[in-house]
Order: C-alpha cells, then sequence, then structure tokens
C-alpha cells in the first residue's frame, strides 16, 4: 500500500510524503503539486502506521479546499482524516467544551459584521460616513486577527505604520463600538471563534487534553497565510508536540491587509531547529517561457529561494507592451485564442482593484464575448448599487442631473485621494457613472431615468451568463490557473499600488505580480497604457526590458500635425466634462489614425482601430464636427 501512495510522486514530492513524522516544512511553488504531495503524505502516515486517521487534523483555509482533500483521500482509500479550516475546528471545540468547562453558553455566531458597522458608519462625520462598510470590517479583523483590542488599537498603529481606512481616532471608536454592541447582543464573530478557543485550551486543562488526546498529528496548508490569531490556536493544539507538517510559498503571500505574514512559514526552522524542509520547484502548470518571466522576480522576492522549473513543453513567448487600448487589445486576443480553441472560460483579465473591471465589462459586452466578473462586476458595487438604488426612487427628472445630484449625496469627491482599495473604486465608480449618465443624456435627449437604468444594464448584461472571461482581482486569482492570462495596466501606482496616504507594501505587491505571471499555462500579456499620466510599472524593470523569451513592443511615435493637435484638444475638452482622463476618451494612436485616414462618415470612422459601436455613438458627430473645422 505505501509503495502505490508513493508511486506517483516526483522526487521531491516523494521525499516529503516519506517524511511521517514532523516537524516537516514543504515549500511549494506555483503548480508544484502541493494538494497531490500532502493527500499522499497524509495516505503515507496511514498506510505506515505511524497514525491512524482519526488522530489526523489537516487544516485548510477554504471548505472547498478541505473538501477536495477529503476527496482525494478517500480516492486513495483513506477514511477517517480531520480536514477542516481553521473556524470549522474551532467551533466543532467550542461547541462540545465551552459550555462544560466553563459553565456559560458559548452563544450565537454573528453572521456579518455589515449591520453593526454600518450603523457605526452612519454616525460618522462626512465624507467619512460613506465609506464602504467592508473596508470598516477589514480593519477590525486586522486587528483581532493581530490579537489587537481596541484599548490597545492606536498604540499599535502607531507601532506599525499600518494606515486604517479613516483616521484613526474615528477607526478606534468604530471599532470599540462594533465590540461593545456585539457584546451586548451575545454574540462572537469568527474572530472570537478562534480567540474564544484559545482562551479554552489555555485556561482549562481538561479542554486542551481532550483535543491533544484527540489528535496527534497536523497538516496546515496555505501556511503562508496564518495570522497571528491562528498561529496562537495551532500553538494550544500542539501543546508543545512536534508532530506539525506545513505546506506553503512565502512568495505568494498577499493578505496582509488580514494580518497573515509569511514570518510564520520563514521562521519555521528557528521555531523547529529539527525541521525538514523540503523544496517543490517541479511545475506541473505552465510552459517554460511564462515560468522564466516568473523566476525574473525571484532575486526580490525575499524569503525561502524557489527557482520553478517546467516539466510542460515549450510555448510562445510572453508578450510585454504598451497598448494604445488596452480593452480592445484583450477583446481582439481573446477572439484570437479563442479561434484556435481556447475557451473563454479558460482566460482571465487580473487587475489591482475592482473598479478596473468596468472597461473591460463594457469592451467584451460590446463585442458579444461572454464574461464572468468573480466578486466585484461594477453595477454590483457599492458605489453603483447605491446609485441604482436611488435613482428607483426617483420619480423624474433630468437623466444627467439626476446622477450628479445622487452621486454628490452619496459622497463624491472629484479631489479625493481614498486610503483604501475600496474607496478608491466607489470613489471611480461614482464618477463613471456621472460620465455614463452624461453620455446616455447627449445620446437619447428624451430617455427618462427608467431608460438610462435599463441602459446600464443592457451595456453589462453578457455576465449574467456566468461563463465567459475571467474578470477579477490578483487577489481573487490566487489557487486558480487558466490557459490565457492577461495582466494590463502595469503603471506605477497601481502595481505598487499608491492611493492617498495609503502605500501598499512594495515587497507585498511584487508578490501579487508573481501571483498574477504564475496562473498563465501557455499565453501570458503583460501590458500597460501608452499615454497614461503615470509611468510603467517599476516591476517591469525587474523582469528585463528585453528578456530573452518575451516579446517585448514599444509602440512607435505618435505623428503630430495640427489635425491631431486639434483631436487633442477636443479630446482634453470633452474628458473635462465628463469627469474622466482623457485616454478614456481615445488613446493617441487612435487620435493619429483618425487623423491620418480623415473620416468622413460614421461609417468611415467605425472601420478605425479603437472606435467601438459605444465610442462611436458617444463620440463620433464631436469627431466629424473637429475634423471638418477649418
Amino acid at each position: 500500500m505505501s509503495d502505490d501512495v508513493l508511486a506517483p510522486l516526483n522526487p521531491a514530492q516523494r521525499e516529503a510524503a516519506q517524511a511521517v513524522r514532523g516537524p516537516v516544512a514543504i515549500l511549494a511553488g506555483a503548480g508544484t503539486g502541493k494538494t497531490t504531495t500532502i493527500t499522499h503524505r497524509i495516505a503515507h502516515q496511514v498506510a505506515s502506521g505511524a497514525f491512524r486517521p482519526s488522530r489526523i487534523l489537516a487544516v485548510t483555509f477554504t471548505e472547498k479546499a478541505a473538501g477536495e482533500l477529503k476527496a482525494r483521500l478517500g480516492r486513495l482509500g483513506v477514511e477517517g482524516v480531520e480536514a477542516r479550516t481553521f473556524h470549522a475546528a474551532a467551533l466543532a471545540q467550542l461547541s462540545r467544551l465551552w459550555e462544560r468547562c466553563t459553565g456559560t453558553p458559548v452563544g450565537d455566531i454573528l453572521d456579518s459584521k455589515a449591520p453593526l458597522v454600518a450603523s457605526l458608519a452612519n454616525a460618522l462625520p462626512p465624507p467619512h460616513k460613506f465609506i464602504p462598510r467592508r473596508d470598516l470590517a477589514t480593519e477590525i479583523e486586522w486587528a483581532k486577527n493581530r490579537m489587537i483590542p481596541p484599548d490597545r488599537y492606536l498604540e499599535e498603529l502607531a507601532g506599525t505604520g499600518h494606515v486604517p481606512p479613516i483616521p484613526a481616532p474615528l477607526m478606534e471608536r468604530v471599532y470599540a463600538g462594533y465590540e461593545r454592541r456585539k457584546s451586548a447582543m451575545g454574540r462572537f464573530d469568527f474572530e472570537d471563534m478562534l480567540a474564544r478557543t484559545v482562551l479554552l485550551l489555555g485556561e482549562h486543562q481538561e479542554a486542551a487534553q481532550e483535543v491533544r488526546d484527540r489528535f496527534h498529528a497536523f497538516t496546515v496548508d496555505e501556511y503562508q497565510d496564518v495570522n497571528p490569531l491562528q498561529q496562537a490556536l495551532l500553538d494550544r493544539w500542539l501543546g508543545g508536540r512536534q508532530e506539525l507538517c506545513v505546506v506553503g510559498d512565502d512568495y505568494q503571500t498577499i493578505y496582509g491587509f488580514t494580518g497573515a505574514s509569511p514570518s510564520h512559514l520563514l521562521g519555521f526552522a528557528d521555531r523547529y531547529p529539527s525541521a525538514r524542509i523540503v523544496r517543490l520547484e517541479e511545475s506541473y502548470r505552465s510552459t517554460p517561457e511564462v515560468l522564466a518571466v516568473a523566476n525574473r522576480l525571484v532575486p526580490r522576492l525575499g524569503g525561502f529561494r524557489k527557482e520553478l522549473r517546467a516539466t510542460r513543453p515549450s510555448g510562445p513567448a510572453p508578450v510585454i507592451r504598451a497598448e494604445a487600448d488596452e480593452s480592445a487589445y484583450v477583446v481582439d486576443e481573446a477572439r484570437r485564442l479563442h479561434a484556435r480553441g481556447i475557451a473563454y472560460e479558460d482566460m482571465a483579465v487580473l487587475y489591482r482593484i475592482n473598479a478596473r473591471s468596468e472597461p473591460f465589462e463594457q469592451a467584451l459586452s460590446e463585442a458579444g464575448i461572454p464574461f464572468q466578473v468573480r466578486d466585484g462586476a461594477f453595477l454590483r458595487r457599492p458605489g453603483p448599487r447605491a446609485v441604482l438604488a436611488r435613482l428607483r426612487r426617483v420619480s423624474a427628472g433630468p437623466v444627467a442631473e439626476v446622477v450628479l445630484d445622487v452621486t454628490a449625496k452619496l459622497g463624491f469627491d472629484p479631489d479625493a485621494e481614498p486610503d483604501s482599495d475600496e474607496e478608491a473604486t466607489r470613489q471611480s465608480d461614482l464618477a463613471r457613472l456621472r460620465s455614463l449618465a452624461g453620455e446616455f443624456a447627449q445620446a437619447h435627449p428624451g430617455a427618462d431615468l427608467t431608460g438610462f437604468v435599463e441602459d446600464l444594464q443592457r451595456r453589462f448584461a453578457v455576465e449574467r451568463t456566468g461563463r465567459g472571461v475571467n474578470l477579477m482581482t490578483y487577489h481573487r486569482a490566487k489557487g486558480l490557473e487558466f490557459e490565457a492570462v492577461f495582466l494590463p495596466r502595469l503603471l506605477d501606482g497601481e502595481l505598487p499600488y499608491r492611493s492617498g496616504r495609503s502605500r501598499a507594501p512594495v515587497e507585498e505587491e511584487r508578490r501579487l505580480l508573481y501571483v498574477g505571471i504564475t496562473r498563465a499555462k501557455r499565453f501570458l500579456h503583460l501590458t500597460w497604457p501608452i499615454d497614461a499620466r503615470a509611468g510603467r510599472s517599476p516591476f517591469l524593470d525587474e523582469l528585463d526590458p528585453a528578456p530573452r523569451r518575451a516579446k517585448v513592443e514599444t509602440p512607435k511615435e505618435q505623428p503630430g500635425g495640427p489635425l491631431f493637435e486639434a483631436l487633442r484638444t477636443w479630446r482634453l475638452d470633452r474628458a473635462k466634462r465628463d469627469g474622466v482622463p482623457a485616454y478614456v476618451v481615445f488613446h493617441d494612436a487612435t487620435l493619429a489614425e483618425i487623423a491620418a485616414r480623415r473620416p468622413r462618415s460614421l461609417t468611415e470612422l467605425r472601420a478605425i482601430s479603437g472606435v467601438g459601436p459605444t465610442k462611436l455613438e458617444r463620440y463620433g458627430e464631436e469627431v466629424l464636427a473637429t475634423l471638418a473645422s477649418p
């Protein structure tokens, strides 16, 4: 049985699986088969007689991962291993032991922080009262995951340099108010679930002994994402024992905003001097060309050095280039790849914050290409959702004026420099809705608010199919893989991300790019807009401005001339009226082609690359008028 379990593994995986006693750290690079390795290791622990299945606890970060682990173990003939998330395991122990040991009921779980946070946010002074509630909830989770109570919150901010989504005294007030209201309701949240279990096992020896008698060996997946609260619970479970196997990749630590840190993985050998460290570097996911690009980031990723080696055959060279119209480029490439047999569902467009999905949603919708937005479709985000809800309550009025009024009441500030991703997205979305309302009113002078809402729903309707090109943030893409991956908007300030007082840690932002690159199996496209105000991402220089296998294309200098300059002047004026950056109207390359070809009709204008149906309807007459001016 043991030989059968080990037979499918490569040498490094086999070394890890044969280490049936802890402590063991498996450093599993992207696509190297970590789930295969840990399931076969657990199966070998059972087959070799090291541990009975019921004495093993495998901890994952999602219920889906736990289910997959159990299913794979089942296929290997192993039943009875406990596979749970940290929270599920803690809840099971609380439900069984809390009342027996403390004499008090454990209480009810708070399903969501949103109601409590919302009521507290509503009492904040403008403009902070409009901050997305998710930002406030995430900040509370950051503090609780780091085991910081409200009375130490300001001290921790001063010591770490962490920037909250609203001014620190206001955030402290929200955090303390949340804790008070939650306690008054007799509820506990998901962080309390872990904290109470830590308390239970630390203060009640009989509870700790029962858990330790039950579980003798532990496996923790995605260990690079463990936070201090989870580590404290793991320590209580172990009780000084060393039968621990952790699996992770410090290159993929991207959840620092939740309190996660790679320090637990990086310090594993210091904590356990006798630990066996096994590196998995053979990637079964990506081509040599994709991995060559990813490996160029390795010298600055720090931590445990891992150079991924491809087991797949050679593929096409990744594309690294500036683009005049990135959304049009994605549409063209998606069509080309689809014609070559790549399913739309096996393509992904990744971006840093949700606000960047809108132009790709619109471009794909106009092109009739199905798409799906993972967590954060334009009309489902806080800003647009609140606007639509208010528009449905307004009986009548000029579309553009009503939308201006509604967005103003929702806290739109054209000069805002938000400190959080969510608020940056909300402000961007409110600005975009103002622009869309203006365009709609100009194109449909007699239409009412109902018509505008229906137009928005049509414009972004293709996503309802639930299939097609995947649009998602880098964070959402972790753990996934696709035949083709597009990484647009690689700009300084976008990756690494900066907004207002908020400066994302450069080290973690570099890891985000690494995660994005290693999602691609064969086709990889890294692009940035030609005429963006910001320079390209400094990470692109680390990838090598002229990599041997990657195609780097620099756009030709755009032609000038009076007509071109007249179009640029018109574009600047239109962009100011719409409240959007100039490149949203047309890129320089498109204006240059318009100036060169001098179309005399909408039909001729539509034939120019970068002029889609929506832009034709939105700007066509003004462009033709500019061309006709003396």
